[in-house]
C-alpha cells in the first residue's frame, strides 16, 4: 500500500522494516529501566500508548512521517513485550512455563484474529477494561536469593542471551523465507507457495497449546531438547523438499518443534533471576530483537554467494544445532 502511495521502491520500502526494528531495539533498553524502577505496569502501559499513536499516525500523508509513525510502533512494540513475558514469568511460579505457552499462544491468537476484531471493535466502540497489575507472589526469601545468585552468574546470563539472540532469529528467518524457498522450490500450478508461512505458523501456534500441558508434567530441558530436534528435522525436510507436501510439512514441523521454546526462555529466565530478571530481561530481550533483525539477511547472503537459497537455508537450521548444544552447556537441569 506505501509503495502504491509514494511510488517507492523495494530498498526505500526496507525502510519501514529496519525502522521499525530499530525502536523495537530502542524500547526494549529502555523497558528494562522503566520496569526496574517502577514495576511492569507503566512499561506495559506506555508501550501500548505507543502502539496506539503509532498505528495511528500511520496513515500519514508523508514518507517521511509514516516512517515516523513505525518508529513510534516499534518503539512501544519494544516496550510491551518484555513487560508482559516478565509480568506472567514472575506471576505463575512453578507454571511459569505453562503459562507463557498459553500466553504466546494467545499472541498468536491475536495476530491472526485482529482484522475481524479490528472490525467488531468499530462496530461496538466499547473499551475492555484495564487488567489489574498485582504484585506478583515474592516466591523467594534472602536466602533462596544467594542461592538463585549462584544459579544465574554472568556465564548462564551469556548462554542465555544466545539462546535468546539465535532462538528468535531461527523464527523469524524461517518464517521471513518461507514463501521465496517454496515458490523456488517446485512448479506451481497456482499461488498456493504462498501459504508456507502459514503452515509454519499454524505449527508454532498448534505446539504452543500443546506444550501449556506438557510443560505441567513433563521438565522443561526435555521439552526444549525434544522439540529442537523436531525443528531440525522439520528445517531439513522444508529446504530439502521438492513437492508442496514435504514443504509445507516440514514448515509445519519446523514451527511446531519450535513452539515451545521461547516461553521455556523466559520460564528460566524468571526461575533464575528472580526480580532481578526486570533488569537482565532488557539485555535479553534486546539480543532477541537483534536475532530477528540479523538472521534473515544471513540467510539472504548466505543465499546470495551459494547461489542457493536452500544453502541459505541452512543458517536456520544450524541455529537449532547452536540451540541445543548451548543448552547442553547450560544445564539447566541443575538450576532447580
Amino acid at each position: 500500500m506505501f509503495m502504491a502511495k509514494w511510488g517507492l521502491n523495494d530498498s526505500r520500502a526496507g525502510l519501514f522494516s529496519l525502522v521499525q526494528f530499530s525502536g523495537s531495539f530502542i524500547g526494549v533498553l529502555a523497558s528494562s529501566a522503566l520496569i526496574s524502577a517502577k514495576g511492569f505496569k507503566p512499561a506495559i502501559t506506555l508501550g501500548i500508548t505507543l502502539l496506539g499513536l503509532g498505528f495511528a499516525l500511520l496513515n500519514a500523508p508523508t514518507f517521511v512521517l509514516a516512517l515516523a509513525a513505525s518508529c513510534l510502533y516499534g518503539l512501544g512494540y519494544g516496550f510491551a513485550t518484555p513487560g508482559t513475558n516478565l509480568w506472567v514469568g514472575e506471576s505463575y511460579g512453578t507454571r511459569r512455563a505453562s503459562a507463557l505457552s498459553v500466553m504466546n499462544l494467545a499472541w498468536g491468537a491475536g495476530a491472526i484474529s485482529s482484522s475481524p476484531l479490528a472490525m467488531l471493535a468499530m462496530r461496538t466502540s466499547h473499551v475492555s477494561l484495564l487488567l489489574n497489575f498485582g504484585n506478583p507472589p515474592q516466591e523467594e526469601n534472602a536466602s533462596s536469593g544467594e542461592a538463585k545468585e549462584e544459579m544465574a552468574g554472568t556465564g548462564a546470563a551469556i548462554l542465555l542471551g544466545t539462546l535468546f539472540f539465535v532462538y528468535v532469529g531461527t523464527e523469524v528467518g524461517t518464517s521471513y523465507w518461507a514463501p521465496t524457498h517454496a515458490q523456488r522450490a517446485t512448479a506451481w500450478a497456482s499461488n498456493a507457495w504462498a501459504l508456507a508461512p502459514m503452515f509454519f505458523f499454524a505449527g508454532l501456534l498448534g505446539g504452543r497449546g500443546a506444550a501449556a500441558a506438557i510443560l505441567l508434567h513433563w521438565k522443561e530441558v526435555t521439552v526444549a531438547f525434544g522439540g529442537l530436534l523436531l525443528a531440525a528435522t522439520g528445517e531439513t525436510i522444508f529446504l530439502a523438499g521438492h513437492s508442496p507436501v514435504t514443504l509445507f510439512g516440514g514448515a509445519f514441523l519446523a514451527g511446531l518443534g519450535l513452539a515451545s521454546i521461547f516461553p521455556i526462555l523466559i520460564a528460566w529466565l524468571s526461575k533464575w533471576y528472580g526480580t532481578r530478571a526486570r533488569k537482565v530481561g532488557g539485555v535479553m530481550f534486546a539480543l532477541a530483537a537483534l536475532g530477528s533483525a540479523l538472521m534473515p539477511p544471513l540467510v539472504g547472503v548466505v543465499s546470495r554467494y551459494s547461489e542457493s537459497l536452500r544453502i541459505g537455508l541452512l543458517v536456520p537450521l544450524a541455529g537449532c544445532v547452536a540451540m541445543l548444544t548451548v543448552i547442553g552447556l547450560l544445564r539447566p537441569g541443575t538450576r532447580g
